[in-house]
Parts: C-alpha cells; structure tokens; sequence
C-alpha cells in the first residue's frame, strides 16, 4: 500500500507542533542560520518567536539565495475570473452560497475578450479561477476555456474546486501546465468550522489533492494556507511538511508557495489570529532558507510598498 501525505499528517499533533516551534531557542536559530542544507527542524526555529530579532540577516540571507537562483526575475500572472458561482459555504469568502451576491459565469466569446485584454497588457501567463459549481462550471467548462486560450499563453494555472486524478489528466492534455490547492487551514477541526456546506466541506478530498496531480503528472504544484482561520506558524510548517513529501515522491514537478493572508470583504470574517507584516516577511524569507529553488508567490492584495 503505498504511503500518502495523510498518512504523515496524522502522525503530527497540532497541539505538540505549535508547541515545538513556540518553545525554539535563539540556539536553535543560530543553528539553522548556520547550515547550508536546512530541514523542518530548522524551518521551525526560522519561524519561532525566537527568530524575530534575526529578521534582518533572515531577509539578506534569503535575498542572497534568490538572487543566486532567479536573478532579477519576477514572473507575473494575471488572473481570470471564469465563474463566482459557487455551491460551497464557506465563513471567509466573497463567492461563498449563502452571499447574495449576482452571479455570473462567462461565455466563449467573453473569455476571448478578457483574453485579448490581457494580451494587450503584455500577459503570458495566466490562472483561471472559478467557484465551485460543478453544474455549471465542472471538468468540461475548464476543459474547454483551457483549449480556447492554450495557443495564447506559454502556461496556464487554474484555481478550481479539487478534482479526480482523471480529470486532472484530461485537463493536462488539453494544455493545463499548473494547479493551485490551498488547504486553508492544516487545522481540521477549524477547517470544518470554516466550510460547514458544499465539497470544500471533506477535509480529506481537499488534503489528499496534491497527491492526485502528482500522479496525474502535473508540471507545478501551488501549497499555501489561508493565514488567519488559524496559528500562521503551525499551518505554515504543515504547508513545508507537505512540501517536502510531495518533493519526495513526485520529484519531476515543481513546487511554489503562496501567502494569502485574511482581508476584510463582503460576506468577511475577521481573523483568529493576525499576521503583521514583519511575520509574513520572516516566513517567506523561512521558506527560501529552507529551499532555495522554491517558487514563491505574492498576491497584488498585498500593498505595493509591501511587495516592493
């Protein structure tokens, strides 16, 4: 029987794992900083309290490793709302059902429209993003606004409901090259608090999701959680623990990570706990300390002078 990430999740406490990081040292900070090669240990001290006062050598530490691997490169991607329509229930969402809000899913023409919009704009990378109606717009929507846009992009991500290994299959010969799956929260009680209705509702289906585009033979792989539903440093090592397992066993895609943090909207919730923006930079500088080939992904929702 082959081992999946959740065979690894449910050997991890949540409590014992906050508490791991939480009790780190400045030894056990100096320690990391002082390896070439860092593991999830020191991804752990790197995201402690006890790192704080390092956030400056965090920050050119990291900057350095960037700047060795990518060079000046920033690759940008423009989103695409395909459909808001969405069966799903969930506390922190815009699209969530019980919104009233109008509902629109696009047409074939209207697709090409925003397409040709984008393309003006200098865009060669897209994500299409959709709510979750399987209905309206299922595997067979996303099939065919991937084969209408293939030839215009050089890839194209989707941020979709999660989906079959076949199906990802059937997408990836149409010409889908990358997947984003955010788990929201490692956390499943508070998970299960946040999505009461709906698909999104089966913890499991959602955890076990990386595991299927790995089989299916996906190009990339986005992770991240949504900071906020709960401890960012206990959902962010889960997120590096995915990531390492997932690098183990489907070693021929590549990874990113990305850091949505809770913002107030319609329908909003307020987080449980905050992350500042001094956090958030000390974990994204922990993520290219603990791999320096990772892609890491900044959403447009941070303000500028943060991204810059």
């Amino acid at each position: 029987m082959n081992t999946t990430f959740r065979d690894i999740f449910e050997s991890y406490k949540w409590d014992d794992t906050l508490s791991s990081i939480m009790n780190k040292t400045s030894i056990d900070v100096d320690h990391a900083l002082a390896k070439e090669k860092r593991d999830l240990e020191d991804f752990k001290a790197l995201i402690s309290p006890a790192a704080k006062p390092y956030l400056e050598q965090l920050a050119q530490m990291s900057r350095i490793l960037t700047k060795k691997r990518f060079g000046n490169t920033i690759q940008m991607y423009a989103p695409m709302y395909l459909s808001n329509e969405c069966q799903n229930i969930c506390t922190y969402c815009g699209f969530s059902f019980t919104n009233k809000i109008p509902r629109r899913t696009l047409t074939d023409n209207e697709i090409l429209e925003e397409v040709s919009f984008l393309k003006q704009k200098g865009y060669d990378h897209i994500l299409l993003v959709t709510g979750e109606a399987n209905r309206t717009v299922g595997v067979d929507y996303i099939k065919n606004a991937i084969e209408l846009i293939r030839t215009n992009f050089s890839n194209i991500t989707i941020e979709v409901q999660p989906l079959d290994q076949h199906e990802y299959e059937s997408l990836i010969e149409s010409g889908l090259y990358a997947v984003l799956v955010y788990q929201e929260t490692y956390h499943e009680q508070e998970y299960k608090k946040h999505h009461p209705k709906g698909k999104k509702s089966n913890f499991y289906y959602r955890l076990d999701t990386p595991d299927r585009l790995g089989k299916a033979g996906i190009h990339k792989i986005g992770l991240g959680a949504l900071f906020g539903l709960e401890d960012w440093r206990a959902d962010s090592f889960y997120t590096a623990l995915h990531l390492k397992y997932l690098q183990k066993n489907y070693w021929k895609t590549k990874y990113s990570i990305s850091f949505p943090r809770l913002r107030p909207h319609f329908g909003g919730i307020e987080p449980k706990v905050e992350m500042t923006d001094k956090d958030l930079v000390q974990l994204i500088c922990a993520f290219r300390l603990l791999d320096e080939d990772l892609e890491l992904s900044m959403s447009t929702r941070e303000s500028e002078v943060f991204r810059n």
